[in-house]
């Protein structure tokens, strides 16, 4: 069991990257025009240019939590880190899903206010799987130690 952990873990080193520039959703001004595909990566360079500190949150939040979590198992699983790191590595996981919550509610938003057209895209579900994905692991491991 704890090799599996272990390997599905290392793979989070790999699907985290693809997760933050998959598309997570669609956007356009009006339907007309087309929509454009808006990943992490595209949207937090977009936050740089108007709102560093949103921007520095979402950097925290969406690419260095789920990161610095899956790196932290990953010495826990080889002992290269003492298994009292686990609630913190937790904690970052819920960061992390933090940051799914604010992409939805930033769709749920723009939907309501009906000016344009905002479509959720494959991304969002992949980059909410890695996260999910990463707390179950840290879960798993907490109870096999």
């Amino acid at each position: 069991m704890m090799t599996i952990l272990r390997v599905a873990n290392l793979s989070l080193l790999v699907l985290f990257p693809i997760a933050w520039f998959a598309p997570l959703m669609r956007a356009g001004l009006l339907p007309l025009f087309g929509l454009h595909e808006i990943s992490v990566i595209s949207g937090m360079q977009s936050l740089w240019e108007s709102d560093v500190a949103l921007a520095l949150l979402v950097t925290a939040f969406a690419l260095f939590a789920p990161y610095l979590k899956t790196i932290g198992l990953a010495l826990i699983h080889f002992n290269l880190l003492k298994r009292k790191v686990l609630p913190i590595l937790s904690w970052l996981g819920k960061l992390a899903m933090a940051d799914v919550f604010l992409i939805a509610l930033y769709i749920v938003v723009a939907k309501g206010v009906g000016i344009g057209k905002v479509e959720t895209a494959w991304g969002l579900y992949f980059f909410t799987a890695c996260i999910l994905a990463s707390i179950v692991i840290s879960t798993l491991t907490a109870k096999r130690m």
